[in-house]
């Protein structure tokens, strides 16, 4: 587990760890002042994320705590978000499709990964939450994209990955071509990338983006 300890208190990580709404949109604030890249901002802003995590699968934060850091971190996209580039987005940058798996209804991870990617002038389809394999199958034949991307935050929406995995491939068959499919999620790690039948995997959004970039820039040669 990745410890707090001799991390600097104020800096933006370490506030969001330890659930400090206001010392985190604080530090937000100055460091936009500062003119600094909002996209480092979020990456920061996800590291303490992560620790949250951390510290719920220890026992030390319970679901409160988890819904806490939620709240901050949407505070502070909605502080970040204006200020991302502003890139008309293009189809010859990459095209993707995602959504919230069958069961979820988290969409967090999801809306940041999509905002992010859209920034890079990357098109993406976004279908929501709760969404069942047969309509990802279908639109994945209608749109052929380049890369889909299947979300879940709970423990039940590794059923609706390995289902709607299954849905993708079965689309495969009538548009010819092999489709990437990543996963992402606190839930997720390479067993379950196993599992499901995905490519790829990501536990924070800065990691599927690059994921997804690097994987639009393969498919594409």
């Amino acid at each position: 587990m990745t410890e707090l300890a001799g991390l600097d208190p104020t800096s933006l990580a370490a506030r969001i760890a330890a659930l400090d709404e206001q010392g985190a949109l604080d530090a937000i604030q100055a460091r936009i002042a500062t003119g600094e890249d909002p996209l480092a901002i979020i990456e920061e802003c996800q590291l303490g994320m992560r620790w949250v995590g951390e510290h719920y699968q220890s026992g030390k934060y319970f679901i409160s705590g988890l819904i806490m850091a939620g709240e901050i971190f949407r505070e502070a996209m909605a502080e970040l978000g204006p200020l991302l580039p502003e890139t008309t987005a293009d189809a010859s940058q990459g095209t993707v499709l995602m959504c919230t798996v069958k069961g979820d209804i988290h969409d967090l991870g999801k809306n940041i990964v999509i905002m992010m990617l859209r920034s890079y002038g990357i098109v993406v389809h976004d279908l929501g939450v709760d969404v069942s394999p047969e309509e990802v199958a279908h639109k994945v034949v209608e749109l052929q994209p380049d890369v889909v991307g299947l979300s879940g935050l709970l423990t039940v929406a590794t059923d609706g990955m390995k289902a709607t995995v299954a849905a993708v491939r079965g689309g495969e068959a009538q548009i010819g071509r092999h489709l990437p499919v990543v996963i992402g999620g606190g839930i997720v790690d390479e067993q379950t990338c196993g599992w499901t039948g995905a490519d790829l995997w990501a536990d924070d959004a800065s990691s599927g983006v690059q994921l997804i970039r690097e994987t639009i820039a393969a498919t594409r040669g």
